[in-house]
């Protein structure tokens, strides 16, 4: 099992932040959760895959959601 973080950054939001998470918990099976934070991100979205591969397709997923202007990953090494 891969676990990682995935700091998601989004834009200006029309429909409103709560609305653009709910976008997110739908994008894969693989998301555990996401957590609307304070800081230099918006969103941190845990994610437990079966491959490293895969992490990186959950990733591509967010950043096709409309409003989202980037992310950042971290896979778990413990």
């Amino acid at each position: 099992m891969v676990h990682a973080y995935i700091m998601v950054k989004a834009a200006t939001v029309a429909n409103g932040i709560d609305q653009l998470k709910e976008e997110l918990v739908d994008v894969d099976h693989g998301i555990e959760s996401v957590h609307i934070v304070a800081g230099d991100v918006d969103f941190i979205v845990k994610v437990d895959v079966d491959s490293p591969a895969e992490v990186k397709e959950v990733a591509n997923g967010i950043q096709q959601v409309e409003g989202i202007e980037g992310t950042q990953t971290y896979i778990a090494m413990d």
